[in-house]
């Protein structure tokens, strides 16, 4: 182990204070203790996910949602967000559904669910966060949802016992939110680095080569501001400029046009196509779209 993940006599130090750990999870871990007076007894992140213009085409992206938790013995859950500092909330996990912060409705749903399947049922402390805004266009309920239930399932799990299997925990998820995209949460909980996955064809998911830098390609999700209907003539207007510059093909990253698209562009031609899409928008008095670098990606994991 480096000095970075050691303390003194070797003691592995906790992940907030790891300098060697992504900033991410040291700020959930150490944002978890700030707010509820106590370490994680486990950190996990789940991917953000999207399609691929596909049918049942999906791919994981390198921006997480990250959960932090730590089991409590009086039956509540106490819930927290930096996206939302002033509306951490503790909750009863049964009885009546109480006020909820509108952030909070949907973890909390969650936990009710998974206690009663046996999972947290003496409360949990949790700590959750996301790398991208809603601003960038990419769903937020699938990830959140994973990160969510792999990490209140991890510490409720007695030492020894074997964690959950994730088909169980996507089956209770899907129960408190079956209008949600199985196939973005396919994504979230199996994909592979490098791959996407090919899922609803009756045979289970099956893993399909998707790796741009190996194609000598690049793939970045282009968002846009303004109203519904600015952000649908912004997307068609930034897409055709995208392609007179050289991008290769641009598509929705969920099955709703939304914020943002895709956009699949030879390695080469990034600074380009950023720039005249960049001109294009300023030429016309608009706020320029914003570019995330999009890599693909591995499932949910628990941090290390």
């Amino acid at each position: 182990m480096s000095a970075g993940t050691t303390g003194g006599a070797g003691v592995r130090l906790p992940l907030a204070r790891r300098a060697t750990a992504d900033p991410l999870f040291r700020l959930v871990a150490h944002a978890l203790e700030t707010a509820h007076g106590r370490p994680p007894a486990a950190v996990w992140s789940a991917p953000h996910a999207f399609h691929l213009g596909s049918p049942g085409l999906v791919a994981a992206a390198g921006w997480p949602v990250a959960a932090a938790a730590a089991p409590r013995e009086d039956g509540t859950v106490r819930l927290s967000s930096l996206s939302h500092p002033a509306q951490s909330c503790e909750l009863e996990l049964t009885g009546p559904y109480p006020d909820t912060p509108a952030w909070a409705a949907r973890p909390y749903a969650l936990l009710r669910a998974l206690a009663r399947a046996g999972y947290g049922r003496a409360g949990t402390d949790l700590h959750v966060q996301s790398t991208l805004t809603e601003a960038a266009g990419l769903r937020l309920a699938e990830p959140l949802d994973c990160a969510v239930a792999l990490a209140v399932a991890d510490v409720h799990t007695g030492e020894g016992e074997p964690r959950p299997a994730r088909e169980l925990l996507a089956g209770l998820i899907r129960e408190v939110a079956p209008q949600d995209d199985d196939a973005l949460r396919s994504a979230v909980l199996y994909a592979r680095p490098g791959t996407a996955l090919r899922v609803g064809s009756g045979l289970g998911a099956r893993s399909v080569p998707f790796d741009p830098p190996a194609s000598g390609t690049h793939l970045v999700l282009m968002a846009v501001r303004g109203s519904a209907q600015e952000r649908r003539a912004g997307l068609a207007r930034g897409v055709e400029c995208a392609r007179r510059a050289g991008a290769l093909s641009a598509w929705p990253p969920g099955s709703r046009a939304g914020r943002s698209v895709l956009v699949l562009l030879p390695r080469d031609r990034l600074t380009a196509v950023r720039a005249a899409v960049a001109e294009e928008f300023r030429g016309l008095g608009l706020p320029a779209p914003r570019f995330v670098n999009i890599a693909v990606a591995g499932a949910a994991r628990r941090e290390e």
